[in-house]
C-alpha cells in the first residue's frame, strides 16, 4: 500500500473528529441558550411550574454534554471551570472558540 492511499483515509478520519466536535458544540450551545433564556423568563416569572420544569430538565442535559465533550475533546471552559484529566490540555487545539 502507497502513502498516496494513506492520506484520504487519515483525512477522513480528522474531518469526522471535526464534525463530531461542531455537532456537539453546537449541541451544547442549544441547550446552553434554553438554560439562559428559561433562567431570565425564571427571574421575572419565579411562579411559572412550567417553566422550572423545563430549566431543571435542560440543566443536567447540558452538564452531562459538556462532561462528553471534555471527555472526548479536551476541556471546554477555563478558570476553575473544567479540570485537566493527564497534563495541561488547554495547548492542544483546536480551542472550543475556533471551531
Amino acid at each position: 500500500m502507497d502513502n498516496s492511499q494513506e492520506k484520504p483515509q487519515a483525512q477522513k478520519v480528522i474531518i469526522t473528529a471535526n464534525n463530531n466536535q461542531q455537532a456537539m458544540l453546537l449541541e451544547i450551545q442549544r441547550l446552553q441558550f434554553a438554560a439562559i433564556e428559561l433562567n431570565l423568563y425564571l427571574d421575572t416569572h419565579p411562579d411559572d411550574q412550567q417553566a422550572l420544569m423545563s430549566y431543571n430538565s435542560i440543566v443536567p442535559q447540558l452538564k452531562q454534554r459538556i462532561a462528553s465533550y471534555e471527555q472526548l475533546c479536551g476541556p471546554l471552559f477555563h478558570f476553575g471551570m473544567s479540570a485537566s484529566q493527564q497534563s495541561w490540555q488547554w495547548i492542544n487545539s483546536p480551542w472550543p472558540w475556533d471551531m
